[in-house]
């Protein structure tokens, strides 16, 4: 059955054939018993971009645009290791980052796959450079 923004949601009730893990569980899988037994490990209590997408549509479908575009690059962000989005949260924090750090950021990013986080880097850096925010 194909997917419908508009009458799958929420996911979780309504398609939980569509919600999985990272590693393949679906969702009704994710119980505290199976956790009890060790049959599953941190990251199986994470989004996954796939899931993250069709949360974006749903909200696109309702006319919630910067939710949607949030969700759109959670979604590309999944597969970023921990530390790195740590790092980036970090740099983004006012005077912590140059303009060519965060430009340096924008990049990697990019190599990731998430461009639309990039740009938000770059817009970022634009706005905290028209309010001093950089650093030195």
């Amino acid at each position: 059955m194909e997917y419908d923004a508009t009458r799958d949601y929420p996911l979780g009730t309504k398609r939980p054939d569509l919600v999985t893990t990272p590693g393949g569980v679906p969702l009704d899988g994710i119980t505290l018993e199976a956790a009890r037994r060790g049959e599953l490990v941190a990251a199986d209590v994470r989004a996954t971009a796939g899931t993250l997408r069709r949360q974006a549509q749903v909200a696109h479908a309702t006319g919630r645009r910067q939710l949607a575009e949030s969700l759109e690059r959670a979604a590309e962000l999944a597969g970023v290791p921990d530390d790195e989005l740590l790092e980036i949260y970090t740099a983004l924090r006012p005077r912590r980052s140059s303009a060519a750090e965060l430009e340096a950021w924008a990049v990697k990013l990019e190599g990731w796959g998430a461009a639309l986080t990039a740009a938000f880097v770059r817009e970022a850096a634009v706005a905290y450079a028209q309010r001093s925010l950089l650093a030195p």
